[in-house]
């Protein structure tokens, strides 16, 4: 049985012994880094500066709502605006792993000139075991590489502190419930954002329209739930894939890229089962969709593959 109280004292402690100078902790608003910031605030106070790094990738209207959270979590936060950094860094990328990478080693970059402005020592992450799980190591074969973890570069500077390290999401969820965090039900996101839903060349305009259709996902089975129609996925997104296909909108031919519709049920993120999504819901968020980004989409997809197979994102 996971003690979250005996969890957060002795991980209070732990990072007490551990930073002993400025530290940086990365700070997204998901569950896992929010829930490592409070703690490590309560651990080592105003030696910890919180650093949000809008890379470009973040979900509809997401940076102020993150910038809000923090703020109610009593959490000083800088924001760093980056996406034209981010853009410019992954022109021409688009093998996964690769993209990973680039990410990850630009993040660094990011915080090391933070560091520089603060004096740290030290980079905090909410990293968790999926985390270094499936980015391999050893005996492990890489399944993906997380950006925090096989993105990091090997000249950083900065030492990294992971107090969540060994902890899976359901018990990240309970101690952001136990903390009084309200991001604890929170879907989860991948670090990477919507670089990693969007499938081939990375340009404005493409992780645009993956983000319009992350939102109507979102919004469509949220308000679905609340009806009582479906139960809510444990993560539920849209990703834009570089498959063209015909199409028509009104009397005129398109030819549109496809976006894939993904849902599933999980508790811990190492396996997964898709989730049955009744059919006029889904026939809902199509019609949306398409009409919404016209010209650039004319086809949707949903993926009823679990985990394994398939991984929970497509990248």
């Amino acid at each position: 049985m996971f003690d979250t109280e005996e969890f957060i004292s002795e991980s209070i402690e732990s990072l007490k012994s551990t930073i002993d100078d400025i530290a940086i902790i990365a700070c997204s608003g998901g569950v896992d880094s929010t829930v490592a910031a409070v703690i490590a605030s309560q651990a080592v106070g105003d030696l910890l500066h919180c650093v949000y790094v809008d890379t470009g990738f973040m979900r509809k209207d997401e940076t102020e709502q993150i910038e809000a959270l923090l703020e109610e979590q009593g959490i000083n936060l800088v924001t760093v605006k980056a996406a034209d950094r981010y853009f410019e860094a992954l022109k021409g990328v688009t093998e996964p792993e690769q993209k990973r990478k680039v990410i990850g080693e630009l993040f660094i970059r990011i915080f090391e000139d933070e560091q520089k402005k603060c004096g740290a020592k030290y980079l905090v992450q909410g990293t968790i075991a999926p985390d270094w799980i499936e980015s391999g190591g050893g005996v492990r074969d890489t399944i993906k590489s997380h950006h925090n973890v096989g993105g990091l570069p090997e000249d950083m500077t900065l030492t990294v502190v992971e107090p969540l390290r060994d902890l899976y999401k359901d018990e990240v969820r309970e101690l952001a419930r136990h903390l009084d965090i309200n991001v604890a039900e929170r879907q989860p996101f991948p670090g990477p954002g919507l670089a990693v839903r969007t499938l081939g060349e990375l340009t404005p305009e493409r992780v645009a329209v993956v983000r319009e259709a992350c939102a109507i996902v979102e919004e469509e089975f949220e308000a679905a739930a609340e009806r009582g129609e479906m139960e809510i996925p444990w993560q539920y997104f849209a990703a834009l894939l570089p498959v063209r296909s015909v199409g028509v909108h009104g009397d005129v031919r398109a030819y549109g890229e496809t976006i894939v519709v993904r849902a599933v049920q999980s508790i811990d993120g190492m396996s997964a089962r898709y989730s049955e999504i009744p059919h006029s819901i889904l026939q809902k968020i199509s019609t949306r969709i398409t009409n919404t980004v016209k010209g650039a989409v004319n086809r949707v997809v949903y993926d009823i593959t679990h985990k394994p197979p398939g991984t929970i994102e497509w990248e």
